[in-house]
């Protein structure tokens, strides 16, 4: 034998023998949670297509979010399942369209304090499903879920929780003659949003100016609390929805004045969590990803983000309100510096999770996330080919391939009545992203097709309560 062939032999015999070994003394929980990716969800709110510099912003730095592009995965196509908060947020954590769990209302956009309703306990959260496969779980930030004992996180699979229950311009106090100018130059007395740990109020107000940086902290400690076993952590920021607070080393920092402070901190954070990751030697078992849960709040001016070239904003349904800037980062699996044109959307993070998790996805319901495994690895296509957009109860438009079909429009915001197309509106959104160009009179085909698959969607949804409108109890 050739003495390069045997030392190939010898070290190929080493690291079997040496194999054996380790599987021999370490106990059988601990290799099976080595083979579980560690799961960490960063979500922010009211965050903009084009609102992080990966993303094409020219004044705003995001060198820890530019970092999870460079070394992970950056989604161009990537959408939230609704253009405001609650409906959103139920979504990304049940992987199904709001319409499904009653989590939306033609009446009430979102959940409020003086909402009686929330999560249904008939849905699986992504939280139980891990928790099922043996993950320990957190929730950290805004939850808008429901503020009730048993719609908190900690009674939806979530092992602990620190954050505030809904939107942080919510339980005003401020004088309502200041109208909006709260905003423009914000106080945390203005507000009286509660901090909660699990179930406990353990500050109110909140005090926001230092709310990302808690947040931050609270998420390194779960990870080196959990550093042993297979964690979810389920980080959801408070901001950039108004009113906008920012600690103090971030003041005055951004050139685009206090929205880019904001975002800078919340890129710090970012920063600082991927950092711990790799100091404790887990970044190469955790995948995490950055999203937001709908496009900016363009209503509020310049404290409001931006869409890029998308049009619209927050609570609309063309694409500036539900495609979000995307980001996943899984060292040593992920291709650094890859970029991802496929379709995907936030519900597709609860049904990929569990599958690299080993858990399963329910299959007593219509789950409408789908595994986008072989799109993180550069494997394959997305298997998803298509998007429904809700507003409220409403579906008002869909995509199929390039293809976009509104069949109802309306403003974000306003009076202004729901305007139905008939034919529908048709853009070619690989051609055209900023919806300018109706080409509905050049393809009634494409039309054909997209109204059979609006009309077989329709089919799948059951009739269900709505929680949004489920007053508080007296």
């Amino acid at each position: 034998m050739k003495r390069s062939a045997l030392t190939r032999y010898k070290s190929t015999v080493f690291a079997f023998i040496l194999f054996t070994l380790i599987a021999l003394l370490l106990p059988l929980d601990d290799i099976c949670a080595a083979s579980k990716p560690n799961v960490i969800v960063i979500y922010a709110d009211d965050l903009g297509y084009g609102d992080l510099a990966c993303f094409g912003h020219p004044t705003i730095k995001t060198p820890g979010l530019d970092r999870m592009a460079a070394e992970g995965m950056k989604f161009t196509q990537f959408y939230s399942a609704a253009p405001v908060c609650t409906p959103s947020r139920a979504a990304l954590l049940t992987g199904r369209y709001p319409i499904r769990s009653g989590m939306c209302s033609d009446k009430r956009r979102v959940l409020f304090p003086n909402s009686g309703g929330g999560i249904p306990a008939s849905e699986v959260t992504l939280a139980e499903a891990l928790k099922a496969t043996g993950y320990q779980t957190a929730c950290v930030g805004k939850w808008h879920l429901g503020h009730l004992p048993p719609f908190l996180p900690t009674g939806n699979g979530f092992d602990s929780y620190l954050g505030i229950p809904y939107s942080n311009d919510m339980d005003r106090v401020a004088d309502r003659k200041l109208g909006r100018s709260i905003f423009l130059k914000p106080e945390v007395k203005y507000w009286n949003v509660p901090l909660m740990r699990d179930t406990k109020v353990i500050e109110q107000p909140a005090d926001q100016t230092t709310i990302t940086k808690r947040y931050t902290e609270e998420t390194i400690r779960l990870i080196r609390q959990n550093k042993q076993q297979p964690f979810f952590i389920y980080l959801a920021h408070s901001m950039p929805h108004v009113p906008l607070f920012r600690s103090q080393e971030f003041q005055d920092k951004s050139r685009r004045g206090l929205y880019g402070d904001v975002i800078e901190e919340i890129d710090w954070s970012v920063g600082q969590i991927l950092e711990e990751l790799k100091s404790q030697g887990l970044d190469q078992n955790t995948i995490v990803w950055f999203s937001s849960d709908n496009g900016p709040w363009l209503i509020f001016d310049q404290q409001g983000g931006s869409a890029g070239l998308l049009r619209d904003g927050k609570g609309s349904t063309w694409e500036g309100g539900m495609r979000e800037p995307t980001l996943a980062w899984w060292p040593g699996h992920i291709p650094a510096g890859s970029v991802s044109q496929e379709l995907g959307s936030t519900m597709d993070i609860y049904t990929t999770s569990i599958k690299l998790a080993g858990g399963t996805v329910p299959t007593d319901r219509v789950v409408d996330g789908v595994d986008l495994t072989s799109v993180l690895l550069e494997e394959g296509n997305s298997p998803r080919d298509e998007m429904v957009y809700y507003r409220g109860t409403k579906l008002m438009a869909i995509r199929k391939g390039p293809w976009k079909a509104h069949f109802i429009t309306k403003p974000a915001y306003g009076r202004e009545p729901f305007q139905e197309h008939d034919p529908p509106v048709l853009y070619h959104l690989e051609h055209d992203p900023s919806e300018k160009y109706d080409v509905a009179k050049d393809h009634p085909d494409v039309i054909k097709t997209l109204k059979a698959a609006a009309e077989q969607h329709r089919k799948t949804v059951k009739p269900v309560v709505s929680q949004l409108e489920i007053p508080l109890p007296e």
